[in-house]
């Protein structure tokens, strides 16, 4: 029974923060229609960021991650103005080129103003103990990432179907031509779109830091998990990418806890499975 907790608790924690990064490229690939390899590279930055304000500048946890956060998004701004608005509707190859190439940029940027080593982000007192359940004590931080992915989930829903922003971005993903057309300024909410996916990047690595370690070669290390979390969940799908997520964690988590010696096979073999199941995705677009 503590096993099978264990496993349940990990699997959701793991699966909340895979969500928390993975939405944003869900987003920005169904909206912009941009194959972004380089979101993982935001991620990076927010960890990097915060373990800086957090080590170095002696600031509190919340404090680092709204650096982190906001720092992330501000950056993110003059790039979407000047690269990724030149591959908007650009074949797929030459997004993952560009993109490819952003990544390796961060990367050797971010190796040289910090350095090439691992980034830890100390905890607060608060999150670094854990409950007692009586028959089992959970660590602090598996239930505060859980709580997060819960409140990005909310919060997403409640900005794309309860306020005029997300009824433009709706009508943008419906028919961007046809938007702008009405009056949609359909450039300003790509923008926007964009630094928010990215600041929720930064916020997913900042708190799954202690899941997924902020390294040097972390963009390129978790790519491919990002990618196929959104391909399996269906690009722009809030629901589906929240499934495909905690799907994908619990079958990793249970492979790592029960057969640690196969590594990463079961996410892989699961992922094969799906997709030949769904060749869709579990979901598909943005539903209005």
């Amino acid at each position: 029974m503590q096993t099978v907790l264990s496993i349940a608790i990990d699997a959701l924690a793991y699966g909340m923060v895979l969500f928390v990064i993975s939405i944003g490229l869900s987003v920005t690939m169904g909206l912009m229609r941009v194959v972004n390899l380089a979101h993982g590279a935001f991620a990076m930055i927010g960890g990097y960021l915060a373990s800086y304000a957090t080590r170095d500048l002696g600031l509190g946890y919340a404090p680092a991650i709204l650096i982190a956060v906001i720092a992330t998004a501000i950056i993110a701004v003059p790039i979407e103005r000047l690269l990724y608005r030149r591959i908007y509707g650009a074949p797929e190859l030459t997004q993952v080129l560009m993109t490819i190439g952003i990544t390796f940029c961060v990367i050797g940027l971010a190796n040289y103003a910090f350095g090439p080593t691992l980034k830890t982000i100390p905890l607060p007192e608060l999150l670094r103990g854990s409950i007692d359940l009586g028959f089992r004590a959970i660590a602090t931080h598996r239930l505060f990432a859980i709580a997060c992915g819960l409140v990005v989930a909310l919060g997403l829903w409640f900005l794309i179907e309860r306020t005029g922003f997300g009824i433009r971005l709706r009508a943008a993903v419906d028919n961007a031509p046809m938007a702008a057309a009405l009056g949609v300024r359909t450039h300003l909410v790509y923008a926007i779109s964009f630094a928010v996916a990215v600041g929720l990047a930064a916020f997913g690595g900042v708190v799954g830091a202690e899941l997924l370690p902020v390294e040097p070669y972390y963009a390129l290390r978790y790519m491919v998990t990002f990618l196929v979390a959104v391909s399996i969940g269906g690009a722009g799908s809030i629901p589906g990418a929240l499934i495909a997520c905690l799907l994908l964690g619990a079958i990793d988590t249970t492979g790592r806890y029960l057969a640690p010696e196969y590594g990463e096979f079961f996410f892989y073999l699961a992922v094969i499975v799906i997709v030949t199941l769904f060749p869709r995705g579990l979901a598909g677009r943005f539903k209005s």
